[in-house]
């Protein structure tokens, strides 16, 4: 069985910004085939407008090589407006401005371009609004 690179697998959520609404309501922006809330298994696909709220934060102050030229930066969890909750960098701001309850918006960016390939990862990062 041929599994398709990550980079693909991940086209829906990290480059539409494609999610699951399930029938009882909960929405996950990772691809599941029940919902972790309420065993559903029936879901439509649907597209995030891009805003939300920070739930939590935090600075990162050493971190992995690949991210190492960035410290510090903050990373939060998010919770779409529609209710997905992701993780994501938060950018462009001072860490001062950052809070819990602080909307942002999820921009595309690039996040990480991987190994001797030269393989660019996009994906979504989140401003202050």
């Amino acid at each position: 069985m041929a599994i398709s690179p990550r980079y693909t697998r991940e086209i829906p959520h990290r480059y539409r910004l494609e999610a699951q609404k399930f029938e009882c309501g909960a929405v996950s922006l990772a691809t599941r085939y029940v919902c972790p809330d309420s065993d559903c298994k029936k879901s439509k696909k649907i597209t995030l407008k891009g805003t939300g709220k920070i739930l939590t934060y935090t600075i990162i102050h050493i971190a992995a090589d690949a991210f190492a030229k960035e410290t510090p930066y903050a990373v939060a969890v998010i919770e779409t407006d529609e209710g997905a909750r992701l993780t994501a960098q938060v950018v462009d701001c001072n860490f001062d401005d950052l809070k819990i309850g602080a909307r942002v918006e999820l921009v595309f960016r690039k996040i990480t371009e991987e190994g001797a390939s030269g393989i660019i990862n996009y994906g979504y990062k989140a401003v202050l609004v």
